[in-house]
């Protein structure tokens, strides 16, 4: 396929030449009503380009084939078989995914390390989770992706099992061995969905951890937006193999779709796709170069270790890790990542990507360079020199797994759509969660709906709260209180 074509930009091109006038919405209308200014931060070019995507972009029966043929190169791009383009984030592509395996009260083996949009899909569903736990490094307290024999193990309880669900890489750059536990669900016959919202860039190098579609799954979710040049939530789904309909995906799809998707979104993607084609590997020789040495520099750094595959890969740990996720240890400097990355965001200007209470960790691309990591530099060596302002930090409880790992008491549906009550945290020891309660970032739930609750996880998550962590999703984010299922 040819592809120096780029089908949504050029028909966006064609729009905007052509001058035909919309009496459609976008109400703004080509940025003639909008407020001067909005005009004035946004620019004029992004409501220029906010057109409709039918009658618009397109004639009024998609006779141009414009998003489809931009979805076939990307397809042909990375070696799927069918790929679908969404404006709704990969929180959707993976809903859509996960419908299109089980239904209503149908048992899927779901990692506990899965993103927060997984579990909402469980609840909007009604789908029964088999939960396989993930690899626990005791030592550093941090989860890596569960193995393929945890998956094995969860199939032989659960032979009824419809497919499974694993998250690779994580935020903190792990990742499975994908293609095992393909195999493992594959000797079933069963599906197997990677949520790779991580990895949009695996593609492109052989220098990255294997993408799923090379390692065999059937459906793949990545968002452009994070580690690509999309914008934000620009996401792809990939298809591949015959254990899942692909007229099925695209109705699970549609079903959770908006109809008045974004072109300026479906215009970035297709953007992408061809600068990967075309650069790609190129752009990811330099980004990886440049996080070789960005990680040599910060290890001389006092007080900082940077973790690498010698600490996160191997027997009973990640089968790969991405390079270009720094995540750095900084237990030396007594305090948690959660004040480091404040103060550096306060007195540098630098947003990091995550932080808990050992940790931050920044998050390289192919758009970073001398300069901006220059700055990262700068700023990391400063806030060792003055880490005893951030001394002492409060102290987060954590308890061992098996203490966090919750009985699941009901279907997550069902207990969040049930009858409900707030109690004061000191109460709902024992009682079944209603609600999600998500350290954020990751994103990963510590409770969940239909989980029931005990002392541990709610020390946890209090202790944490008062030393930074943000629980966004808690009806009380301060985790003063927390929404249960009612008791009669």
């Amino acid at each position: 396929m040819d592809h120096s074509k780029a089908p949504v930009l050029e028909a966006l091109s064609a729009y905007r030449e052509s001058g035909q006038t919309p009496f459609t919405p976008p109400g703004h209308k080509q940025g003639r009503g909008a407020d001067p200014r909005v005009r004035a931060v946004l620019g004029d070019a992004v409501f220029l380009s906010d057109v409709l995507a039918i009658s618009g972009l397109d004639d009024r029966r998609s006779t141009h084939g414009i998003l489809a043929k931009a979805q076939e190169l990307m397809a042909d791009a990375v070696g799927a078989q069918h790929t679908f383009f969404t404006t709704c984030g990969s929180s959707l592509s993976v809903k859509a995914a996960m419908l299109s395996v089980a239904g209503p009260h149908e048992k899927l083996l779901v990692g506990r390390d899965a993103h927060k949009a997984v579990i909402s899909g469980l609840i909007l569903s009604g789908i029964e989770p088999v939960w396989v736990e993930p690899q626990w490094d005791a030592e550093r307290h941090l989860a890596h992706p569960p193995s393929a024999d945890a998956f094995a193990a969860a199939f032989e309880e659960h032979p009824d099992a419809r497919g499974a669900l694993v998250t690779s890489p994580t935020p903190y750059g792990t990742s499975s061995d994908l293609a095992a536990i393909a195999e493992v669900c594959h000797a079933r016959n069963k599906p197997v969905i990677v949520d790779e919202a991580w990895g949009a860039h695996l593609p492109f190098h052989s220098g990255l951890p294997t993408w799923a579609m090379d390692a065999g799954a059937d459906v793949c979710v990545t968002s452009v937006h994070k580690m690509g040049s999309g914008l934000e939530q620009g996401s792809v789904f990939h298809l591949q193999g015959d254990l899942v309909k692909p007229e099925v995906l695209k109705g699970r799809a549609d079903l959770l779709g908006t109809t008045s998707p974004s072109v300026l979104i479906y215009a970035a993607l297709d953007g992408w796709r061809r600068q990967m084609v075309e650069h790609g590997k190129a752009l990811y020789d330099d980004a990886l170069a440049l996080a070789t040495d960005v990680r040599k520099r910060i290890a001389a750094i006092d007080g900082m270790h940077v973790h690498g595959r010698d600490d996160f890969c191997g027997a009973g740990r990640a089968a790969d890790m991405d390079p270009l996720q720094i995540i750095i240890d900084i237990t030396a400097l007594k305090t948690t990542g959660y004040r480091a990355a404040d103060w550096i965001r306060e007195h540098h200007q630098i947003n990091l990507h995550l932080s808990d209470h050992r940790r931050i960790s920044a998050q390289l691309t192919h758009a970073d360079d001398e300069d901006t990591t220059a700055a990262l530099l700068a700023a990391l060596r400063d806030v060792v020199a003055h880490a005893a302002e951030l001394r002492p930090a409060p102290h987060v409880t954590i308890p061992p797994p098996h203490r966090l790992r919750l009985e699941q008491a009901l279907l997550p549906r069902d207990a969040f759509f049930g009858r409900t009550e707030q109690v004061e945290w000191e109460r709902a020891e024992g009682r079944i969660s209603a609600e999600m309660l998500t350290p954020y970032p990751p994103g990963i739930p510590a409770v969940l709906p239909g989980e029931r609750i005990n002392a541990d996880v709610l020390t946890y998550l209090r202790t944490g709260v008062d030393a930074g962590m943000v629980v966004p999703d808690a009806v009380d984010d301060d985790v003063k209180s927390v929404r249960v299922v009612a008791e009669d």
